[in-house]
This record gives C-alpha cells, structure tokens and sequence, in this order.
C-alpha cells in the first residue's frame, strides 16, 4: 500500500482540510498520514477562529513522518503563516519530497481568510518551486501570478508566469468562472490541457479543493501520470459535487464516499 501524506490545517466541519484529505485517500486506496498546521472553527456557514500550531510541534510531526511513513506523494493546504509555510518548504526540501501538490490555500468557501497576506509571497518564493503541481483557483491563480484571471485565456497565462516561478504544473480550476459549463486549465512544460464539465447547480460546495487536491496526490502516490491522476480527480470531485449530501445551512461538504 502506498502512502500519501497532507500538510494542512483541520476543519471542525469535517469538510475541508485534513478531514476531507484522508476520507478522499482512502477512497483512493492509499494510506493516509498527516500533519496538522493549524486548528480551525469552522462549519458550513464560516470559520470562527483560526489557531497555528506551534513550530517546534509541526517540526517533530514533519520528522516523526519522515522516519517512519516516507510518503510516495504528498499535499499541502492551508499553511495559515508565513513562518509556517517557510518550515514546510524547508521539510519537503530536507526530506527529498518531490510528488508534491502545492493547494495554495487563501480564503474558505465562505470567503473567510485562511492564509496571512505575508505568507503569499512565501508560497510563490518557497513553496511553487518544490511543486509537481500547483492547484489554484481563479482568486489563488490571481496572487500568485500577479495577473487578472478572469476566463480561459487567462487561467493560461497565470499558469504559464507560475511554471516561470518554478511549479512543475498548474491546474487552475475555474468553479468561478460564470456559464453552465466549467473549465479547468492544466499547464505544463508538455502543454495545455483542458477540462470541461457541465456545472452543478448545488451549494455543497465546501472543500472541493482540498479534495481535488488530494485525490490527485492519491493518484500520484499510486503511481499515475500528472494528466490520468488530474482526470481521475476531478471526475471524482464532480460524483462527490453530484452526491452531495445536504448538510448544513451554509456550503455543505461534497460526499467523500462516492
């Protein structure tokens, strides 16, 4: 069996983050590990409070991981700090990590703030250029690049400045674009690749890019090509999307158990 691991945050929701990562590994079939960065107070209707983990407490997680349960791919999501995703970009490089999906995580469904403005320029710096993949929505896509990205065309050009920056490939996913149908963009140094989708009409929403993520992690870990493992995924986001169970009052969390 192989491992797949997630560098994130917890969602009390059980939704997004490392919640929503290991229920969608082992959907996978791969074992999944974890380090956690930071708690969160969260439930479909918005995050309460956000709390990082101490560093030394996310040091010995990334070493009690590397000792023992080496994984074969790995993600990272909400990272919460600077100084956080500095010590992660550190971990990947020391421990010769290299499957490594980069979620650069900013803002929760909700639009509630995730990330520290600060810790933008960190992930650009530090963390893209350890990245297979980097999967960034059009808000993320915007920061990152430094570019408008607001259609196709766009979601092109901001993949392309981020492969400039070091990224390995960029998905970047097009949920908010407007029209029935959705389009999400992968660019790589073989070329471009685009995903179309008819568009679900459901708010359970909450987590889908965590979960996109981590499904395309699993299936790097199992051995796949960027392109089958970014297919497989995100035809299992739009069954989870279609599946959705209805809960809560706000984005309710996508099924995990498709």
């Amino acid at each position: 069996m192989q491992i797949a691991l997630t560098i994130a945050g917890s969602d009390s929701g059980g939704g997004a983050g490392i919640q929503a990562d290991l229920k969608t590994f082992h959907q996978f079939g791969v074992y999944g590990t974890s380090v956690i960065v930071a708690l969160t107070a969260q439930n479909t209707r918005g995050v309460r409070s956000v709390h990082a983990i101490p560093p030394g407490m996310v040091r010995d997680q990334l070493a009690a991981i590397a000792e023992d349960l080496p994984p074969a791919a790995l993600k990272t999501g909400m990272l919460a700090s600077a100084p956080l995703v500095r010590q992660v970009a550190d971990a990947i490089r020391e421990y010769g990590w290299t499957q490594v999906v980069v979620d650069p995580v900013m803002l929760a469904t909700s639009g509630d703030r995730l990330l520290e403005a600060d810790a933008e320029v960190m992930i650009r710096e530090r963390l893209l250029p350890l990245a297979a993949l980097v999967t960034p929505n059009l808000a993320e896509a915007a920061i990152l690049s430094q570019l408008v990205v607001d259609d196709a065309a766009s979601m092109e050009r901001a993949g392309r400045r981020m492969l400039e920056s070091g990224a390995g490939a960029v998905l970047v996913t097009g949920g908010h674009l407007p029209g029935e149908i959705m389009v999400d963009v992968l660019v790589s140094a073989q070329g471009i690749r685009r995903f179309s989708h008819p568009r679900i009409p459901t708010t359970s929403t909450h987590g889908t890019g965590c979960t996109l993520s981590a499904a395309i992690t699993a299936g790097l870990a199992l051995g796949r090509d960027l392109e089958e493992a970014v297919s497989d995924a995100i035809d299992y986001v739009h069954r989870a999307l279609r599946a959705a169970p209805g809960l809560g009052g706000g984005h309710g969390p996508i099924n995990h158990m498709v």
